[in-house]
């Protein structure tokens, strides 16, 4: 079974002020670096998801691929991009992690594969409701892109509004593995706790 992952980084940044959100110093590396290094032992591949100018990130040595689906329309968008390299590529399975997260699981992908629904997604518990799905975590099958697109296409732009639809298992994690950095003072948090 072949997988590869897509890294989530074509979002605006708009809570951090705009800006390469993964390029955020965190210690000695940048959250992206960080999040490279977690994710490759992990899969076959890795794919960067980015949009504008994409040889900004010709440093970090993966391909980069933009949304196919105009207007930023959210992280929906950059698991198709990754969809669609990973189909050009051969690759079955997509495994999607978000570039602002930098300490999510080392056996996330091996946790992911262990159910038997079409998608897997990451959870964490929650005192309220039991489960608080982190859904730029996931597993997907790269066969339902087509199914991907035209949802997009449709106007979806709320992950769980499309994986529960096709079956989606929510996978447990620990509580502070999936901290993902939004504003400067997440930034401040992370240097104090993460490093």
């Amino acid at each position: 079974m072949t997988q590869c992952a897509v890294i989530l980084a074509g979002g605006q940044a708009t809570r951090m002020g705009g800006g390469d959100k993964g390029r955020l110093m965190l210690g000695d590396q940048s959250l992206i670096e960080r999040v490279i290094a977690r994710i490759t032992p992990q899969v076959d591949a890795v794919v960067l998801n980015a949009n504008g100018d994409l040889a900004r990130f010709s440093d970090l040595g993966l391909p980069v691929v933009p949304d196919s689906i105009g207007d930023f329309p959210g992280p929906l968008a950059g698991v198709l991009a990754g969809m669609d390299w990973a189909a050009e590529q051969g690759y079955e399975w997509l495994i999607s992690v978000a570039a602002d997260t930098p300490s999510f699981p080392l056996d996330l992908v091996e946790r992911l594969g262990q159910v038997d629904t079409p998608i897997a997604l990451a959870a964490t518990p929650d005192p309220d409701r039991g489960r608080l799905p982190q859904p730029t975590f996931g597993r997907w099958p790269v066969a339902l892109r087509h199914d991907l697109r035209a949802a997009l296409n449709d106007g979806v732009r709320k992950i769980r509004q499309w994986t529960q639809a096709k079956g989606e298992t929510l996978v447990i994690f620990d509580d502070n593995d999936f901290f993902n950095i939004n504003t400067p003072n997440d930034l401040a948090w992370a240097e104090q706790n993460l490093t």
